[in-house]
């Protein structure tokens, strides 16, 4: 068939593409963007892109050879997949794979709800009572320590956080002064401006109250204070329209040798029978971000942990939270009591206060159209503020990797007053509730660790799979013979199930170490009737921290009324090192001991033509401490 032959064949497929359509069975909706894998560089992929009518948007975020392709003769978002001339870049021998992306339901989780002591002059600081107390208030709680890791000289000085979400609105008056141009990026308009989108309604408010928690600028006289008030802060917006595993990944992978933290209150929809997660492409761009991201150290990925509680969800089927790449943060009301919103699970790793009931206070924060408000609720308020924490300890050891970033949270949370039934202590000692996982974060304790913080040892996995039918335990000697691979001390402990059962929400799925600790990876869940079961899902816990590897570890189902199971398969995957973490170990391991930093942490990003012009930040883009033990450092 003659070139001009196909052409024109596509051309009328184009105008018969409703007639070609194949309806999908799961009410996805499909959109006009695809995502491509093709090697030999861009040139190659817009060759390509361009021989069957597509626009190359360039790669996708930091996955190589993996592009964005664009074509506007599809039908935006429809409710089947194309084929007709789409069939013909599936056939092309040099693409290797092309996917067209399904839009993902996202949510934003924020809850629909409801001075004697002078620090700042902004107006709001009297009310911010999760941060300070004054003689007036006898409700006051500050065990989050913010304050005084500010009087020790913290304040998130040259680390950058991006808030993945609805846009930020860069030129309010409580963050112009900390945007960062270089840390933003508008991945729904495909353009470097992350300013929302404004309507009647302030549809887009989400992002910027997340970036002022995190970087609102102090004693300005405007509104209220960020937690890291001197950090840089950019947006990402990728909310306000299709969200798909494309637009994620790209998201997840902006500047990641720039971008030190990305926080993201947002996820599946929290409606208590909903099973999703990061799609392949997300998959690897957070992946890729632990492995390259920070030239090596690892980027950061904090995640609000759900808001389902009234729909008794359970986060654990949320894959976004249930990664070992991710923090996931819970919340707690004022009082220490469980807020009304929240879900539990096994991979929360620490909590900070947000909203609680009508009584309660919320949090104070930045809002659209240059206002602030002291109502932003949920998990939502609780990411950012870890996001901030993180970044203070940063400051304080600018050459903490991602898992050291774990470990501090781990080892200086703290359950104080958290009220909850589950409160247990594990066989290394630490104390962990699925409400809450360690604890309240402590911003002076985090710190204060960070600065004399041994980077923790190398990584390893063990993975032992069960295929009998039904067989619940599975032993396991830490894997490796090389005693220096093996896991021995414990981090994250996943369990990849393969289960049919007729009704999903009837499950509780539970996980017991050889020391004996039982850890809920799932809990029943009211509203989840499906009859799919669970098809090689991972769940997480981090209970077993710590815990010795080597024994007896049993899967426990528990589906009572139905007393129908079927577990077809499962797979207990380790995670840990092979010394103790917290003991002297060798030199190679000790990176954040060192007192000169590595040259290729001091290199400046390479930069966009556009950004040419941030010349006097680009002075700052350096990383520079002038805390101990680094205060000989210079630029």
């Amino acid at each position: 068939m003659g070139y001009l032959q196909m052409c024109c064949i596509t051309m009328t497929a184009l105008l018969l593409v409703v007639v070609l359509a194949v309806v999908s069975g799961h009410g996805d909706f499909f959109t006009n963007h695809w995502a491509v894998r093709i090697t030999g560089g861009h040139r190659q992929a817009d060759r390509i892109a361009a021989k069957y009518g597509y626009m190359n948007f360039g790669q996708i975020g930091s996955l190589e050879d993996h592009y964005h392709f664009h074509h506007s003769r599809v039908v935006r978002r429809a409710a089947f997949s194309l084929k007709g001339p789409h069939s013909f870049i599936h056939m092309d021998p040099e693409v290797e794979w092309a996917q067209q992306q399904v839009v993902k339901l996202r949510v934003k989780r924020y809850a629909q709800s409801d001075p004697s002591f002078t620090y700042f002059n902004d107006p709001k600081w009297s009310n911010m009572w999760y941060i300070h107390c004054n003689d007036k208030n006898s409700r006051c709680h500050s065990e989050m320590n913010i304050l005084a890791a500010w009087q020790r000289g913290y304040t998130g000085k040259n680390v950058v956080v991006t808030i993945l979400d609805d846009g930020i609105e860069r030129n309010h008056p409580d963050l112009a002064q900390n945007y960062d141009h270089l840390a933003s990026y508008d991945v729904n308009g495909n353009d470097h401006d992350p300013t929302p989108r404004y309507d009647s309604r302030n549809e887009n408010i989400h992002g910027t109250r997340c970036a002022g928690e995190v970087a609102a600028v102090a004693n300005n006289s405007h509104c209220t204070v960020g937690i890291a008030y001197n950090a840089h802060i950019g947006g990402i917006r990728m909310l306000d329209g299709d969200v798909t595993d494309l637009v994620e990944a790209k998201s997840l992978g902006i500047r990641p040798d720039y971008i030190d933290i990305y926080s993201a209150s947002w996820g599946p929809k929290d409606d208590g029978k909903t099973v999703d997660g990061p799609g392949l492409l997300t998959k690897q761009a957070l992946e890729q971000g632990i492995k390259k991201g920070r030239k090596g150290l690892g980027s950061i990925f904090v995640w609000a942990s759900g808001n389902g509680g009234l729909q008794g969800d359970h986060c654990s089927c949320d894959g976004y939270t249930s990664s070992i790449y991710t923090i996931s943060i819970s919340s707690t009301t004022e009082n220490g009591n469980k807020p009304w919103y929240l879900e539990v699970c096994s991979s929360i790793i620490a909590t900070t206060y947000s909203s609680g009931e009508f009584n309660e206070r919320n949090i104070v924060t930045t809002d659209l159209r240059h206002i602030c408000t002291d109502g932003h609720t949920g998990t939502s308020v609780s990411a950012p503020i870890v996001a901030g924490i993180i970044a203070l300890a940063l400051e304080a050891n600018l050459l903490l990797t991602w898992r050291d970033v774990q470990h501090l949270l781990v080892k200086t949370s703290r359950p104080v007053h958290l009220k909850a039934d589950d409160w247990k202590t594990n066989a290394a000692g630490l104390r962990v509730s699925h409400l809450y996982g360690f604890g309240l974060v402590d911003a002076e304790a985090l710190v204060l660790e960070a600065l004399t913080w041994r980077t923790v040892p190398p990584q390893h996995t063990c993975s032992r799979i069960t295929i009998k039918q039904g067989q619940p335990s599975v032993t396991t000697s830490g894997c490796s013979e090389e005693p220096d691979q093996h896991v021995d001390h414990l981090e994250h402990v996943v369990v990849k199930v393969l289960i049919v059962h007729p009704r999903r929400g009837d499950m509780e799925i539970n996980l017991i170490s050889p020391s004996g600790t039982r850890s809920q990876l799932l809990a029943k869940r009211l509203f989840d009737s499906s009859n799919e079961g669970f098809r090689n899902w991972e769940f997480m816990t981090v209970h077993f921290w710590g815990e010795r590897a080597e024994g007896i570890w049993t899967l426990e189902i528990v589906d009572l009324p139905s007393k129908q199971r079927n577990l077809k398969e499962w797979t207990l995957i380790l995670y840990g090192t092979s010394q103790n973490p917290y003991q002297p170990h060798s030199v190679q391991h000790s990176r954040s001991r060192m007192l000169e930093i590595p040259e290729e942490i001091l290199e400046e990003p390479e930069l966009e033509e556009e950004d040419e012009y941030n010349g006097e930040r680009l002075s700052q883009l350096k990383y520079q401490n002038n805390h101990v033990p680094f205060s000989n450092l210079k630029d």
